[in-house]
């Protein structure tokens, strides 16, 4: 079932990228971003609380808010600078370019959660990410 779930999140993304390339041709990127912003606030919020899980804010531990206001910070960064890239540069591009993150979370994700990496799952960041940088380097 999680594959779904990163499918759909995969689709979802191309549509943001799309929608964001178009909300930033006559914005400023950080303008735009932050009334995305506000707009995931309330939706994000809206879903816990018709999911009955507003309760549950109380018993999140100390150690688990450190870990989500630092992730959230960083997602903040990440999306400033996405939404920067999708002004300078076409979408086309810039999309394959954010997506090298593959690699980063497969080291990432070996080195601090103590994942273990298969030769495929290596072989497969590589892979994309030589398709990542032919597809952004690729002259219109």
């Amino acid at each position: 079932m999680w594959i779904l779930f990163a499918l759909l999140a995969a689709l979802s993304a191309a549509v943001v990228v799309t929608l964001s390339k178009a909300g930033v041709k006559h914005v400023d990127s950080s303008l735009a971003f932050a009334i995305q912003s506000v707009l995931i606030l309330i939706v994000s919020w809206s879903v816990v609380i018709a999911q009955g899980n507003l309760p549950d804010v109380s018993r999140i531990e100390r150690r688990v808010w450190i870990y989500l206001i630092i992730a959230g910070v960083v997602t903040c960064l990440s999306s400033l600078l996405s939404f920067r890239a999708l002004k300078l540069g076409n979408a086309s591009q810039v999309s394959p370019i954010t997506n090298v993150s593959l690699l980063f979370s497969v080291i990432l994700a070996a080195v601090f959660l103590k994942e273990k990496v298969s030769w495929q799952v290596v072989m497969g960041a590589l892979l994309m990410v030589a398709g990542a940088i032919v597809i952004a380097t690729t002259r219109e």
